[in-house]
């Protein structure tokens, strides 16, 4: 049985190495591992076998089958990225329409935002970003909130465990800013009048989720210093 297995892995080994298309590769699939191919016959003949050699038989034979399967496969493989490299056509209808790719849409809150800000953009506002994370001082101290009012609370307030900064000779504790009025201060701390400024962006209350109610929303805010500015312009910008 081993001598027979060696032949025909020689002349298969001789054979696939000469296939050059998919359908030599099928015709030598049928030829040994079809209904009435090699390997069948291989299994009818080891109904002679002496009872004793029929396991080991049984063994080379199913390894074998392994070996011409992966071989004839790996070939199929090879074949087809070969002749795909050389003739997309034969495997592709380049004819067909193509599937155009959905683009994404913006979230309708950064819609607003963006529409909001290019309204206060055209009179003339400029629009400033602040860091979500904050102090104390700039959160509440430097907007005249003193520290018994209860925003400053714990319950109102999302305070963040980390090493308090120092300003003014004080430790101020960080937090997830409560209100986008911290950006006013940042921005009159390194500019002088006029400013002509809205601030946009997140802020953070522990407040309970509801229908109208979240612990994260967005605020919108302007800030308008100049010399003869009148309720008025503030009438007309809302």
């Amino acid at each position: 049985m081993t001598s027979k297995i060696e032949e025909l892995r020689q002349r298969f080994n001789s054979e696939i190495s000469s296939a050059d298309s998919h359908q030599a590769i099928e015709n030598l699939r049928i030829e040994y591992l079809g209904r009435k191919g090699a390997l069948r016959d291989l299994l009818s003949q080891m109904a002679s076998l002496p009872v004793e050699e029929k396991p080991k038989a049984g063994i080379l034979i199913n390894e074998f089958k392994n070996e011409l399967t992966a071989a004839l496969d790996k070939k199929a493989s090879e074949f087809k990225t070969a002749s795909v490299s050389k003739n997309p056509s034969e495997y592709f209808d380049i004819t067909m329409p193509g599937v155009s790719q959905e683009a994404g849409r913006k979230h309708p809150l950064t819609q607003v935002t963006e529409e909001i800000c290019d309204i206060f953009t055209r009179m003339g506002f400029e629009t400033v970003q602040g860091p979500q994370i904050e102090t104390e001082y700039y959160n509440f101290e430097a907007l005249n909130i003193p520290i018994n009012h209860p925003s400053r609370d714990a319950f109102d307030t999302f305070y963040l465990d980390l090493k308090p900064q120092k300003k003014n000779n004080k430790d101020y504790q960080w937090l997830l800013r409560s209100q986008t009025s911290t950006v006013q201060i940042r921005v009159m701390e390194k500019r002088k009048p006029p400013l002509k400024i809205i601030a946009p962006g997140r802020v953070f209350r522990p407040d309970a989720t509801d229908a109208s109610h979240s612990f994260m929303f967005h605020q919108i805010e302007g800030l308008l210093v100049d010399k003869k500015v009148t309720f008025a312009q503030l009438k007309n910008c809302l």
